[in-house]
């Protein structure tokens, strides 16, 4: 026979071998589509955003979430052919908005630059290293080319 006892919100059920003989006659509640605790993707059953969606990582809550929101809503609810194509005005208010806070939106484009153009100084050195080499060797030929050319002229002559 089982047995039952509450300790604060929690409901403790002690079972004993004869209960799980038997099949369980426990009746499954159907979930609720609109329950706010429930996790749910990024748009929700009813085709709304799902603002608290752990994938949005925070973006919508953020000092720039008034901006995001507008964006981001503007896209999902765009009917124009090429998606999105109305929302111009939005992304970039989102973008200057997060440009006034670049210790908490880096921009990708910062970091790029700064090793390409040490990789990009390095690549203009050896290039230019090789173009000075290969007019020294091409100056190089042309002079053996010249102080090769009389002699066998003149050894034809002859």
């Amino acid at each position: 026979m089982s047995s039952e006892r509450q300790e604060g919100k929690d409901r403790i059920i002690f079972v004993t071998r004869e209960d799980h003989a038997t099949p369980s006659s426990a009746e499954l509640v159907e979930e609720d589509p609109d329950d706010p605790y429930e996790e749910r993707g990024l748009i929700l059953p009813n085709g709304e955003i799902n603002w608290n969606c752990p994938c949005l990582g925070g973006m919508a809550s953020g000092p720039c979430g008034t901006e995001f929101k507008e964006a981001f809503s503007c896209f999902h609810y765009s009917k124009e052919e090429v998606k999105g194509s109305e929302c111009l005005e939005q992304f970039r208010s989102m973008q200057e908005c997060m440009q006034r806070y670049p210790e908490l939106y880096p921009q990708e484009d910062e970091k790029e630059p700064k090793e390409q153009s040490s990789e990009t100084e390095q690549t203009s050195e050896d290039s230019a290293s090789a173009e000075r080499s290969g007019a020294n060797s091409t100056a190089a030929t042309e002079k053996d080319s010249n102080a090769t050319q009389p002699n066998t002229e003149s050894s034809v002559e002859s």
